[in-house]
């Protein structure tokens, strides 16, 4: 056994994948090195650890450069309060969930949210009704909210406080969030974005616009994840001036008193990156990738998802208000033909050290940012176009019928009643004790205190068969009440 197994294991990973194409944004620093004020931040990178002393600020009573650094981030984005979470956009839902909402608050939460969206509905002691997802029958995925049933879970429950909206997906694909924001607004209900994957948005007028300047109250992106900032840095972003002492609050109470300098300079990096540079390497990354995008789409068997295919299924769809706003084209989602396997090409690009985001068994999922250089581009399309789609045959599987299991207990009411871990085939029938989550993406198949059904059942073996992270499944055993 090794003496440093995290460190070590760490550093193999680096020597094996030398290209990224998945978070973080900075590309294995290149993110820094481009610019003369970034080489200087990674050459001191050490000095930066430090704690808060005279003549740097405090996080908790920002008086001097932290403050202004808000400030600048606030004027980018357009927000009436912005602010630096040094605890991921984990800390940034939660501080949204509990600065707008009371406990036994009734709020809408898309089915595709976040756990870090469930466990701060189950720690303010909300109750959850769920948005169905408009299932893509070609990606075999959910993409986005479905309106009709956002409208008619308006009408049908009362006193509805908030609801809460993913945007994008981890497909890059954006539901139709300025309709949702005018609907919710004519009855004064409160919209909460987790709009981690588009910190971006906005920045140039061929990607999707921001959550932030479409109205939103408050908004969470993920800073690290598109953008060159270190892992576990992120934004909050607050519309409404009312809300703001609320938030204060939870800010501090939240995250931790004793913040990585490091994170929060690479955050204000991240910020003067985009102010400076954002529009015009955007565009340049923009133009590559659609450059790409067809050389790719030019090899039987694979297919990037594009603008074409959302506008064809909006045509599909023949709804008078489209439920697809966009698709992050920095971002590519390579659907595979059935029969093939996107689980299967990650773990052969991985031996080829192309790493991608995710996987799941019909599709694959990359992040590109302006740090990923054009070699790394063509090197993947030539591994593609020379991969032998016999390795990455797959026996020929049901679509996932996801659905919205029947809830039987609030989530925050499972907490403290007992519970017992039974036989995946034994569990038909009972009420889950635990969420069920393939990671990545981190959305969950079935939430806690909700019913098991067959359907539910089927879906996790499907993730199960094709070796997906499921997080609350193990040994085939699952959580119940007892």
């Amino acid at each position: 056994m090794s003496e440093l197994p995290l460190l070590e294991g760490v550093l193999k990973y680096i020597k094996e994948n030398n290209i990224s194409f998945c978070m973080p944004g900075h590309k294995n620093g290149r993110g820094f090195y481009n610019t003369s004020i970034g080489r200087e931040f990674i050459s001191n990178i050490l000095k930066f650890d430090i704690t808060e002393v005279d003549g740097v600020d405090n996080l908790h009573n920002q008086k001097s450069i932290i403050l202004d650094a808000s400030k600048r981030l606030s004027k980018l984005y357009g927000s009436k309060k912005s602010y630096f979470l040094v605890n991921g956009s984990t800390s940034g839902n939660m501080i949204m969930l509990f600065s707008s909402f009371n406990e036994g608050d009734k709020i809408l939460v898309e089915r595709n949210c976040h756990s870090s969206i469930l466990n701060g509905i189950i720690m303010r002691k909300l109750i959850p009704i769920y948005l169905e997802n408009i299932i893509s029958e070609k990606i075999n995925a959910p993409i986005c909210v479905n309106l009709e049933h956002f409208l008619q879970a308006l009408k049908r429950n009362k006193n509805i406080k908030g609801i809460v909206v993913t945007y994008p997906n981890y497909y890059g694909i954006c539901s139709n969030l300025k309709f949702i924001i005018k609907e919710a607004k004519k009855l004064n209900i409160k919209v909460l974005v987790d709009c981690a994957h588009g910190a971006h948005f906005g920045v140039n007028k061929n990607l999707p616009e921001s959550a932030v300047t479409l109205g939103a109250d408050m908004v969470v992106t993920s800073s690290h994840k598109t953008l060159p900032s270190l892992t576990q840095t992120a934004y909050l972003h607050v519309n409404n001036e009312k809300y703001i002492d609320k938030v204060d609050f939870y800010y501090n109470a939240f995250l931790s008193t004793s913040p990585s300098y490091i994170a929060l300079c690479s955050m204000d990096y991240a910020r003067f990156y985009l102010e400076e540079y954002g529009s015009s390497d955007y565009e340049k990354l923009i133009e590559i990738a659609e450059f790409y995008r067809d050389k790719i789409n030019s090899i039987r068997g694979l297919q990037v998802i594009g603008r074409k295919d959302i506008i064809q299924f909006n045509s599909k769809e023949r709804k008078a208000v489209p439920s697809v706003a966009d698709i992050d084209l920095t971002r590519y989602t390579i659907n595979l033909e059935p029969g093939y396997s996107g689980n299967l090409l990650l773990n052969y690009l991985r031996k080829l050290n192309i790493q991608c985001e995710m996987s799941d068994n019909s599709n694959l999922v990359l992040i590109l940012s302006p740090f990923n250089e054009k070699e790394e581009f063509e090197r993947l399309y030539t591994v593609l176009k020379n991969c032998d789609l016999e390795r990455i045959k797959c026996k020929k599987t049901n679509r996932i019928k996801y659905g919205i299991p029947q809830s039987k207990m609030i989530p925050f009411q499972v907490i403290d009643v007992e519970k017992e871990m039974v036989d995946l085939n034994d569990s038909c029938g009972k009420i889950s004790g635990a969420s069920v989550i393939p990671y990545p993406p981190g959305v969950p198949v079935l939430s806690i205190g909700e019913l098991i059904d067959k359907n539910v059942i089927q879906v996790i073996k499907y993730y199960i068969k094709n070796s997906m992270d499921l997080i609350g499944v193990k040994d085939n055993k699952i959580k119940v009440v007892k």
